[in-house]
């Protein structure tokens, strides 16, 4: 089963004309959006979190291997 064609969305916004009138459509279109603009930035802040708890581990390693003591052995 493929996108619907011409005729399917058609019938798809008919139907939707139907059920909630021409005065709710414009009031659910605009919160189509706004949830689709709150997910987006939800998911960049999410990556931005985890981009730089990443880095942090990944200065935590290096100065841990920085600070260990290196073994001096004299025969």
């Amino acid at each position: 089963m493929g996108m619907p064609g011409g005729m399917e969305w058609i019938l798809i916004a008919l139907v939707v004309l139907l059920l909630f009138g021409g005065k709710k459509i414009p009031e659910l279109a605009k919160g189509l959006g706004s949830g689709i603009k709150n997910f987006k930035k939800a998911v960049k802040d999410d990556e931005e979190v985890a981009t730089t708890e990443k880095t942090e581990e990944i200065e935590k390693k290096t100065e841990a291997k920085k600070e260990e003591p290196t073994e001096n052995k004299t025969v």
